[in-house]
């Protein structure tokens, strides 16, 4: 289930993903649990849409002559059938199961993950750096709830200078996803590295010095862009020490230097036109549109004149049917993620101008993973040639950025 990834010679340094060994049982139970998601994520929910169309959206035509305008209208139909809160319950118990299946492995050698992350941040081989400030404020959109239903959200501390729920993150993602990602062009993929190799089709003279990753967790959707930008200067920002404790320790670990600093993106102590090129992944759905606002106006200031910003994010309300709406919409009444259909509802593009980027300069698209086409269809698509899968199940991404005048 796990990877041992070593950076080695002078730069090498504990790997700190290899740590946690699951036994036997724990292995048979991580891959039950991916499978079990890839299930309901998938058959199931080809089989609840059926459901839907055929009997649900039927009835409401007959009782009402029109079909559900919205997600909301959906929802209602929806909840009292028995195939929607089976399928609901089986989501949320694979859910809670994706983080249990790993607990167990993490906690008999947390002691060591504790003592190889001080180590390393000690004495740093890769040259990556660690700033963290016990006095930063974790916000409410963090501290409130356990998002993703994950155990201590990513900020919470049960030991001194902890790693936990880093470490819980880490291989917890492993099993979310392991089942559902498919590789048809093996060594290519993920958020990361679609993203990157998209900007350098986009835009063939552009080369960033410094990216930085908002809500950078561990830092795995942003080390990959080092793919396709060789010679950038990698930064992560998050408000969760634990996170970025063993992000650093895992970039090391790897040889890879990367400047991870715990703070909030809404106000950065980032010089003006610092960087280059400013990402994030999964990130503005988890917080409030007033966040949002705030976080895309620093984007602006710390960008420099002729740099990108681009966000991955989930497509918003408006390019997507009603039903789909009340399926992506079921995190934000069930998996602790309260922003995320207020964030849907947002137009991307109102989000970027009122940040001070020009209409013409935003950049709304969709993009194929690039591990599941084929590198002519990925061009293809990022040349405007094609149009990408539709958004599912890591298939695709849903991007929304723009480049800052200079």
């Amino acid at each position: 289930m796990y990877r041992e990834d070593k950076a080695s010679g002078e730069h090498a340094q504990p790997a700190i993903d290899a740590i946690p060994v699951a036994t036997h049982n724990e292995r048979a139970r991580q891959k039950y649990v991916s499978f079990l998601r890839k299930f309901v994520m998938a058959d199931l929910a080809a089989d609840m849409r059926d459901v839907y169309e055929t009997a649900v959206a039927t009835k409401m035509r007959a009782d009402t002559g029109a079909d559900a305008e919205d997600a909301r209208e959906v929802r209602k139909a929806m909840e009292p059938v028995t195939y929607y809160r089976t399928w609901s319950s089986m989501r949320y118990n694979a859910q809670e199961m994706t983080w249990q299946s790993v607990e167990d492995s993490v906690e008999r050698v947390l002691p060591e993950l504790n003592a190889v992350a001080d180590r390393v941040a000690a004495s740093p081989k890769a040259g990556g750096t660690l700033r963290l400030n016990p006095e930063t404020e974790i916000p409410k959109a963090v501290s409130a709830l356990d998002i993703h239903l994950m155990p201590g959200c990513f900020h919470t501390e049960f030991d001194k200078n902890d790693v936990a729920v880093g470490a819980i993150y880490a291989h917890g993602t492993g099993v979310f996803s392991g089942a559902l990602k498919k590789s048809l062009n093996p060594g290519k993929g993920g958020v990361a590295d679609s993203i990157g190799h998209y900007l350098r089709l986009k835009y063939p003279n552009f080369k960033p010095k410094r990216i930085l990753d908002l809500g950078c967790t561990i830092g795995s959707n942003l080390l990959p862009y080092r793919s396709a930008f060789p010679d950038a200067e990698l930064y992560g920002v998050d408000v969760g020490a634990p996170v970025l404790r063993y992000g650093h320790a895992r970039a090391e670990s790897l040889g890879v230097p990367v400047h991870y600093s715990q703070q909030n993106a809404e106000d950065m102590d980032f010089e003006d036109g610092m960087f280059d090129l400013v990402v994030s992944s999964f990130f503005f759905h988890e917080i409030a549109v007033p966040s949002t606002q705030k976080i895309l106006k620093e984007v602006y200031r710390v960008l420099a004149p002729g740099g990108v910003t681009i966000h991955m994010e989930l497509p918003p309300a408006s390019l997507i049917d009603p039903y789909y709406n009340f399926f992506l919409d079921w995190d934000a009444y069930h998996n602790h993620e309260p922003h995320y259909a207020a964030f849907r509802q947002q137009d991307p593009k109102g989000l970027l101008t009122g940040a001070g980027f020009p209409a013409e300069a935003c950049d709304l698209t969709r993009i194929p993973d690039r591990g599941g086409v084929s590198d002519e269809d990925f061009a293809a698509v990022a040349r405007g040639e094609k149009e990408a899968p539709r958004h599912a199940n890591f298939s695709s991404y849903y991007l929304f950025g723009a480049r800052k005048p200079g």
